[in-house]
This record gives C-alpha cells, structure tokens and sequence, in this order.
C-alpha cells in the first residue's frame, strides 16, 4: 500500500488478498435469503396484488425480474473474484479515479434510503412489542411538530432499532456474514408459519391461488405490469451495481454464480408467493388488502404470537440491512476520502442520512413506494450499470491494472481523475427519463411532455442502461487512446 496514492487506498478499499477468498456458494445463498426474506421484498410483492394483479400474475412478474436483474448481478460479480476489489475501486475503471466518486454517490445516497427504510419499518415492529407491553405508547402525547410526519414514541423506536444496525457497522463484514447464517434458516421457517396461517384462515390454497385479476383490459394490465417490472428490477439494481463487495470474497467465480443463482431469484419468488398468498387472503378475511405485514400481525389476538413475530421481523430487517445497505454506501463514502473515512466512518454518515432523509414517508403509500421510489432510482443505476459492464468486457476485455487502479497518474486517471465520456454517457442514459420522473412526483403538469416522452419512465432501468452502454462504447471505440483499453 505505501506503493499507492493515501488518497485512493485505505485498508477497506484495497484488493482482498486470495487467502481471504473464502465464502463459498453456500455463503452466498445465505447471505441472499437473509437479504430477501424481509418486509420490503415482501411489500414489493404484496403492493402488486394491491395495485390489481392475481396471484399467479405477481409472482411470475417477480420471478421475471429477479431473473433478469440476476445477469448484470453475476457479470458485474466477476470483477470481484477476479481481482479482489470492492465497487468504488471497480467505478474507477470506466469513470476515472475521481470520478468514480459519482457513480459511488448515486448508490450510496439509495442506499442511506433503503437504510432508512428498514429502521423504520424495524422500528415499527418494536412499537409493536412496546405496545404490547405499554398499551399507552399508542396514545402517548407528541412532542414533534406535525410536519415532521411521526410521534414521539414511534420516533424512539426507529432510534433505537437503528442503533443496533449501528452496532454492526462497528462489528464489520465478517460479522455480517454470521448473521446471515444464524438468520437464514429461521427466516424461511417464519416465513412457511405465516404462508401456513393464510392456507388456514382463507379457506385453503385454493380460494388464493383462484383469484382474479381486476385489470379490464390487456392495456390497463401492461399500463401496471412494466412500471411493476421495472420496480422490481430497481430493488435489486443496488446490490447488481455493488455486488463486487461480496464476491471480493468468493474463493472462485463458481461459488458466486451459483451461490447467487440459486439464491436470489428463489428466494424472492418464495417471499413473493408468501407476500401476494397471504395479502390475498387479507381481502378474503378481513375484507381488504393489507399489503404490510405489520400492520396485518399486529390485527392478530394472541398477543405472545404478536410479540414473537415482531421479534422475527427485527431480525429479518436487521440481516438485510446489514448486508444490503450497510457495507456498500460505507464503502462509497470512504472512496470519497480513503485516508479519513474508513469503513466504519462511511456506515456512521450512512447511518446519519438515513435519519435525515425521513423515511416514514417513502412508504407512505403502494404507488410511492414503487413508483417513486424504486422506479425513480432504478433511472439513476441502470445507466451505471451499464457503463460499467460495458467497459469492462467489451472495452477492456475483463483485464484490469489493479496496481493502477490506486494510482494518481495511472491510466485510469483519464482526464485529471475523470472520463468525461463516462459522464456524457450517463446523462445520456439518465436524460430521457427525467420528464417522467417529474411528472410522477408532480413537479410537473402530465400534458407538458408528450405521453410517448413520459411514459419512458415506465422502463427506466431498460432505457437508461441501454442508452449508457451504447453511448459509452460510441465513444470509447471511436476515438479509443491506447491507454484506456
């Protein structure tokens, strides 16, 4: 290291050394099912028998998006085993050494979000438990100004539940990597009890997998079906930009393939049909949709029931974020300013903003949630994404100058620590999305852009990363110096 520009290296962003390359397939299935058995995955799926579909037509539109979210996934995880590195050091090969900084931003400041998310819908199931045992805490008087948007108790809770994710952002990744063992099993377990209570209570498997879709036409369906798609594609595109965190530590590229392979899009199918067979038979209990699992349990009589699975939610929320939203933005933030920020530093700042960001309204609502939200940043990391498989297997044909990589005045510094073509190319994927996106968060009227313009949005990830790729290699290959490739 003392061979390296201090402000390009610290010891969390350096290669993995190949005697540390340990997990295996097995690790990354676990570390998979503890990412995805949790609330979030569930209300993805959950939001789509609100917003109209069957049962059979939600899960097979999350199996198609997991599935097709899984190839950049296992591609962009290729770098990793190969070379050791983590995502920030591996932007650095197509955006520059400084300006890798960018695309490192964009996913961090997602995943502060996602942060925030979790402690919040953890801090949710200790309201809960405390409600439980203080039945007052529902009615207890707030403090906080109405335009904060939560109560004081409820405030608390979320405080708390985030500083025991705190806790593991001082404990590290191997730390991580235990949690997601000792989770694991008792996520899929809790996860048959809840899908067990459904089949019980909603006059069997039957009367669920019998429902019908409320679209009228097959244009009203796919109106829903690609923005859902794109969604569904936008959870994941996070962890498809920054998988090389993980995969650093694969002993092969086998186990990272098959590890993520089997994995993630089973898992997610499996919360899937849990989430879209037990929201179904909410309607058929209860007489509504109730798309949020916590706010179903909570409807439960026995209180012992009640208590236990808010305690199982908490620890599904704290495995994925974790693993999902924890070691990826600290790593962001540490390339910002390796020789002050380390790992722990970057999960501090990770942790502050997802406070700041107040994520109580994120998830106010099915349509903001996937929307905004998941559609909004997918239009941001799919450009990314594109860019950075681009370079790396058609430009630079999967061979990397790690030592370089750390350098200053390598050729990766391009233009004083930027590839400007690397930036072109990313407005170019981001641009034609921005309407959309205004229109959807009502910034602007829907008549100002033609509907053809706006409704690009619904594809945003597609578009944005096809537009990048094909920008970036134009680009590249047109005017290519030697230095570059």
């Amino acid at each position: 290291m003392e061979n390296f520009n201090s402000s390009l290296i610290n010891k969390d962003l350096a290669p993995v050394p190949k005697e540390k390359q340990t997990w295996t397939a097995w690790n990354y299935i676990t570390l998979w099912v503890g990412m995805c058995i949790c609330i979030p995955s569930y209300m993805i799926a959950s939001s789509l028998i609100d917003g109209g579909m069957s049962v059979l037509q939600a899960v097979c539109t999350v199996l198609l998006g997991n599935t097709i979210v899984l190839f950049p996934m296992i591609l962009n995880g290729h770098v990793g085993v190969k070379y050791g590195i983590p995502f920030p050091i591996y932007a650095r090969l197509s955006f520059g050494t400084r300006g890798a900084n960018i695309p490192a931003l964009l996913r961090a400041i997602v995943a502060c979000g996602w942060f925030g998310i979790q402690c919040w819908i953890g801090g949710s199931a200790l309201m809960t438990m405390l409600s439980i045992i203080w039945p007052g805490a529902v009615s207890f008087p707030s403090i906080l100004p109405d335009q904060f948007g939560v109560s004081l108790i409820p405030f608390l809770c979320f405080i708390f539940f985030w500083s025991i994710n705190v806790f593991f952002i001082f404990k590290g990744i191997e730390a991580i990597k235990v949690l997601e063992g000792f989770c694991a099993p008792i996520l899929l377990i809790s996860g048959l009890i809840l899908l067990a209570w459904a089949f019980t209570n909603a006059q069997g498997l039957g009367a669920i997998l019998l429902s019908h879709s409320r679209f009228e036409t097959p244009k009203s369906f796919f109106s829903f079906f690609f923005p859902a798609l794109t969604g569904i594609i936008g959870y994941w595109a996070t962890l498809s930009l920054n998988i090389p965190d993980f995969t650093r530590y694969a002993k092969d590229q086998k186990a990272q393939i098959v590890g993520q392979a089997v994995g993630l899009p089973l898992t997610m199918t499996f919360i899937a049909f849990i989430g879209v067979a037990v929201t179904m038979a909410t309607f058929i209990i209860y007489g509504q949709y109730i798309w949020n699992p916590i706010v179903l349990i909570s409807k439960f009589e026995n209180k012992v029931i009640v208590f236990i699975s808010m305690g199982i939610i908490c620890l599904a929320t704290i495995a994925m974020n974790a693993a999902a939203n924890i070691v990826a933005p600290a790593n962001d933030f540490s390339n910002l300013y390796p020789s002050k920020i380390d790992f722990k530093r970057g999960g501090i700042i990770t942790a502050i903003i997802g406070i700041l960001i107040m994520p109580w309204k994120l998830i106010a609502d099915p349509n903001g949630y996937i929307f905004t939200w998941l559609i909004g940043y997918s239009a941001l990391l799919g450009p990314v994404t594109g860019i950075l498989l681009t370079d790396y297997f058609f430009i630079k044909k999967t061979k990397v100058d790690v030592d370089d990589l750390y350098r200053i005045s390598g050729k990766y510094s391009y233009q004083k620590g930027f590839n400007i073509k690397a930036l072109v190319a990313l407005a170019c994927g981001i641009l034609p999305n921005i309407p959309g996106f205004l229109i959807q968060i009502n910034a602007l009227n829907k008549h100002f852009f033609p509907i053809f313009v706006t409704d690009l949005y619904h594809y945003a990830w597609f578009i944005g990363l096809a537009l990048a790729s094909i920008s970036y290699y134009v680009l590249m290959t047109s005017e290519r110096e030697g230095n570059y490739a």
